[in-house]
């Protein structure tokens, strides 16, 4: 370990070392305070500290949140655009989607058309602010917190809306970056090939010091803003909310984070305990869990509640918080070891620090939590979550709103080979995804092409035949494959 290979050598301090980092960020124009924040982040994983686990033992589970749905009943609903009236809207939009081979950022992904016109992400968030800010008479701003791979893309595409105005507060804020460490040495990692790869983002916790530094939460306070609501981008459920707003008021906390009911399939997600000690509630992630304590942490009787990342903070309090610590909140440290190239397992070794947003529900007393449905929860990963939003089960309504019946969706598998990659997937499905109004779960393996109103029905299953192989217009595919045409 680095820390080990230090108290041998005696030669170097882990500040020395960490300065070679601290050096290679100003020379790329970062700030003092994101070198700080790194700083911090770094000095945690060089001193091997037992804090980065979250032990079972240290913990009390969640159980008991009050729902939106016992909310909705005590709120006043014309009250409730008062304190709508006094808050911003913030999209982290940091991510290029290389998880699905983008290479600009994911909320300029098509999802799906709507009278005519293809919605990106990035249009339908927009299509969500202006129906609050017409139908409610609200000023509701919106910034994207972008960063410095997905800023031009994103403000091109803002500057082409016609509909969306904005003047006094700003649109974006733009993220920190951090080099990766060379898992050996504890230096910044290098990668010639590719110097790019030599960075990575500090994980979505590195909000609040951007905020800080960019000004943000004072422009909001001059403008009579109170409450800031966060959310990730690809995630069209988190919709600007009038009762979650009076809610969040009327309780008189600093922090609320939404949390949903877990399913088998959430049991690996960050989720919301209490820590012993202290009292205050506290976000594990699954990378804190120590491997003792794996098959506890993912019981969801024993945790029932995720964490969606839908997130409001009162603006005074957290600019507060932010100068008592000289802009760097203390989050929770989350280690992750990789490959300076993640598509080659030969690179090297490299430890990339991050910390989460959410991890800050643990700084503030008072802060609370309220349970949500998954309708505000609906992200897109992968390709597999986006074959769902671009099927029927879906529709985009007048207001924006991706609608679903009873948003229990079907388990998704897609070949990785042929379908993780954007223009693969696409290219596979020229007209549109198959039905899935009928499917309990689908499991495509091997080189498949869709025609035409093809309907998945059941467990939709199709075998690797191992040649490109296609679904014909209108068939139907179900646990036997394609069905056949006769019936017996």
């Amino acid at each position: 370990m680095f820390a080990e290979d230090l108290k041998r050598t005696e030669k170097m301090t882990v500040d020395d070392v960490f300065e070679q980092s601290a050096q290679k960020m100003r020379e790329q124009g970062m700030s003092e305070i994101a070198i700080s924040q790194f700083r911090h982040a770094y000095h945690v994983w060089a001193s091997e500290k037992e804090s980065a686990w979250i032990r079972e033992d240290t913990v009390e589970p969640l159980h008991g949140v009050r729902s939106f749905h016992d909310v909705y009943k005590t709120i006043d609903h014309d009250k409730a655009v008062h304190a709508f009236a006094k808050t911003a809207f913030l999209k982290l939009n940091g991510g290029l989607g290389t998880s699905m081979g983008l290479q600009c950022a994911k909320s300029l992904l098509p999802v799906r058309r709507h009278k005519a016109r293809q919605m990106r992400f990035l249009d339908i968030i927009l299509g969500q602010v202006l129906t609050a800010r017409t139908r409610l008479n609200v000023p509701l701003p919106v910034t994207f917190m972008n960063s410095f791979r997905t800023s031009d893309d994103t403000m091109k595409a803002l500057r082409h809306q016609r509909k969306f105005k904005q003047t006094d507060i700003p649109l974006e804020i733009i993220q920190h970056q951090e080099p990766k460490i060379d898992a050996a040495t504890g230096a910044p990692a290098s990668w010639p090939a590719n110097p790019d790869l030599e960075w990575c983002p500090p994980g979505h916790g590195d909000l609040f010091s951007t905020l800080r530094e960019s000004g943000l939460l004072d422009t909001l306070l001059e403008h009579g803003f109170e409450y800031l609501f966060i959310s990730n981008s690809d995630n069209l459920g988190a919709r600007p909310s009038r009762t979650l707003a009076q809610y969040f008021e009327d309780t008189g906390a600093p922090f609320m984070v939404e949390v949903a009911n877990r399913t088998y399939a959430d049991r690996k997600g960050g989720h919301i305990v209490r820590d012993t000690a202290t009292g205050r509630l506290i976000l594990r992630e699954m990378s804190q869990v120590h491997p003792d304590d794996k098959d506890a942490a993912q019981d969801i009787a024993k945790h029932p509640y995720f964490n969606t990342n839908n997130i409001w903070v009162r603006i005074d309090v957290l600019r507060d918080m932010l100068a008592e610590h000289d802009g760097v909140l203390p989050l929770p440290v989350i280690i992750n070891n990789k490959t300076v190239d993640p598509i080659d397992p030969q690179s090297p070794a490299v430890v990339q620090l991050e910390t989460a947003m959410g991890a800050a529900i643990g700084l503030f007393e008072g802060a609370i939590c309220v349970q949500v449905d998954r309708m505000r929860f609906l992200p897109v990963k992968t390709t597999n979550d986006l074959f769902i939003m671009r099927s029927d089960r879906f529709h985009l309504t007048d207001s924006y709103e991706m609608e679903d019946g009873n948003y229990i969706f079907p388990n998704v598998d897609l070949d990785p080979r042929y379908y993780k990659n954007i223009e693969d997937f696409n290219e596979r499905f020229p007209y549109n995804v198959p039905s899935l109004a009928a499917a309990n779960s689908v499991s495509i393996k091997g080189d498949w092409t869709f025609g035409r109103d093809v309907i998945m029905f059941a467990d939709a299953r199709l075998e690797d035949r191992n040649e490109p192989s296609y679904v014909p217009n209108g068939e139907y595919v179900g646990p036997m494959g394609i069905e056949p045409g006769d019936w017996v």
